[in-house]
């Protein structure tokens, strides 16, 4: 008979783990503090062996980007996984690092660096496939078991997720095109855990630019998020932004659930 236990994962983008590991709090210091069984990064921004990483009591899973100083994700783990996908079949940016999937006995849990617009919308259509492999990809583990997926999502879904929607209307992160592809996403069958418990918060960001003091003045976007399968949404117990994080241009995000 299996049993149920309350688990806390995290996630982060730290837009180059090498300079977070020499800021203070280090990133050690930070995994350390939210006692997380699972600890998940996006855009590590390096290639294997190009840092040791101390983590008593971690399995440290990598997927590293074939361009050196680019993209990368990695999930730190307690638990030992059953296995790890790192390709999903999407051509466009498969070689780029964006996925960790690990297979533990009750869930899948996978982390996601998603590719960025960038200006003008110069790459959405490499960004839209993408996204359709990926959501293609976790329908087809959630068949399997339930899905936890994580990660910089780079999209403000709704107006309530970013602090100006009337000027970025139309810019990388939100376009209507990205926002109905995120829509596409929840509707195949999975929770954004955040919104959910927090329905009409508002202020509530994860990535703020490093110009115009924009972090200062919280002028920040919700891009990075907890997703899961809409068969586990009841047995989330709380969903947070650690916004007292600093070390990045984003801050981590928290998903404690029951698995």
């Amino acid at each position: 008979m299996s049993t149920t236990r309350e688990l806390r994962l995290v996630s982060w983008n730290v837009n180059g783990l090498r300079a977070v590991m020499k800021k203070d709090p280090s990133f050690t210091d930070v995994v350390e503090a939210t006692g997380a069984d699972v600890f998940a990064i996006q855009e590590t921004k390096l290639q294997e062996g190009q840092i040791e990483l101390d983590l008593p009591g971690y399995h440290q899973t990598w997927s590293y980007a074939e361009l050196k100083g680019y993209s990368g994700t990695a999930v730190f783990s307690h638990e030992e996984p059953l296995q790890v996908i790192n390709h999903i079949g999407a051509p466009e940016a498969d070689d780029e690092g964006r996925v960790c999937a690990l297979e533990f006995p009750s869930y899948w849990f996978v982390d996601v660096y998603t590719p960025n617009a960038q200006n003008e919308l110069a790459r959405i259509s490499t960004r839209l496939a993408w996204d359709e492999a990926y959501r293609e990809f976790l329908v087809d583990l959630a068949a399997e078991k339930p899905v936890v997926t994580c990660g910089d999502f780079n999209v403000a879904h709704n107006e309530i997720d970013l602090k100006n929607p009337g000027p970025n209307r139309g810019n990388a992160g939100f376009s209507d095109e990205e926002r109905e592809s995120f829509t596409r996403l929840l509707d195949a069958g999975f929770t954004d855990t955040f919104r959910a418990r927090h329905p009409d918060l508002t202020g509530a960001y994860s990535w703020w630019s490093y110009r115009f003091n924009a972090r200062k003045n919280n002028a920040g976007w919700r891009i990075d998020y907890f997703l899961v399968s809409n068969d586990i949404a009841d047995r989330v117990t709380g969903a947070s932004i650690l916004s007292e994080v600093y070390g990045s241009d984003h801050c981590p995000v928290e998903l404690t659930i029951e698995l």
